[in-house]
């Protein structure tokens, strides 16, 4: 179950709401600019599956979002416990950082912790297998993998340097709590 949490950047122990409905969290995400919807597919990828792998069996939605959105880059994310450079992966996720372009992000399998930080307010969101989002470019964000790392995500980008993670510098999202917090 997708859960959404909203802090105010000076209370990170305390959230402000705590949302569990879909349509509940899609609201309140979509007064920020943020899309969010769940989204099922016939589709199975295990975590730790290739890059080609799950670009193969997501192929003809992957070809349909770029197709109807403008999208021109495809990044995927696939972890398991096994991943040869788990901890350094998972520790340069979890520092704040932002995209020049727009993203749509799939949660194709298990799942992470997604932060975005916005004005003087954080909203973390528990996002599992068929959640979908569309985060607009150059918002900061994070992702907790936690200690059991274990997530498939594919993100489309609207330019190839737009999909490059630009650090923020800030170290905000260690302070909010994390997937296994």
């Amino acid at each position: 179950m997708s859960i959404l949490c909203v802090y105010h950047v000076s209370t990170p122990d305390t959230p402000n709401k705590v949302l569990t409905h879909a349509d509940d969290i899609a609201s309140t995400l979509a007064e920020q600019g943020v899309g969010f919807e769940r989204w099922s597919a016939n589709t199975r990828v295990e975590a730790g599956a290739s890059a080609a792998e799950v670009t193969a069996a997501y192929q003809e939605h992957i070809d349909s979002w770029m197709t109807a959105h403008g999208y021109a880059q495809v990044e995927v994310l696939s972890v398991s416990r096994e991943h040869p450079q788990q901890e350094a992966l998972a520790a340069s996720l979890r520092d704040e950082y932002r995209h020049e372009a727009d993203e749509i992000r799939l949660f194709a399998a298990g799942r992470g912790l997604l932060g975005l930080h916005i004005d003087d307010y954080v909203y973390t969101l528990l996002c599992e297998k068929h959640d979908l989002l569309r985060i607009p470019a150059g918002m900061p964000r994070w992702l907790d993998l936690g200690e059991e790392l274990r997530v498939v995500a594919i993100s489309l980008f609207q330019t190839v340097f737009g999909a490059v993670a630009q650090r923020t510098g800030s170290d905000l999202a260690q302070g909010f709590p994390g997937l296994d917090d």
